[in-house]
């Protein structure tokens, strides 16, 4: 499974809205559209360390690595050997 499928897969499956035909691209961000909260963002931490292997130091906890399934593709590659 490719990272982007992966990951959109986590956020459809912890999605805080409750309507069947969410839609959203790799690029729209998250939590404008108000489709997660912060809770979401604890857990897709903890996803995201456990899943891939890594660690998420405390500087890189920026939302902008985490607000687009690009952004969070882009973050795990450069953590790691998905490259």
């Amino acid at each position: 499974m490719q990272l982007h499928e992966q990951i959109r897969e986590f956020i459809l499956a912890n999605l805080v809205v409750f309507d069947d035909d969410v839609d959203f691209t790799n690029d729209d961000n998250i939590f404008e559209l108000g489709f997660v909260n912060s809770l979401f963002a604890m857990k897709l931490v903890t996803f995201i360390e456990s899943e891939f292997r890594l660690t998420i130091e405390s500087d890189e906890m920026e939302i902008s690595n985490f607000n687009t399934i690009n952004n969070i593709v882009n973050f795990i590659q450069s953590k790691s050997v998905y490259k």
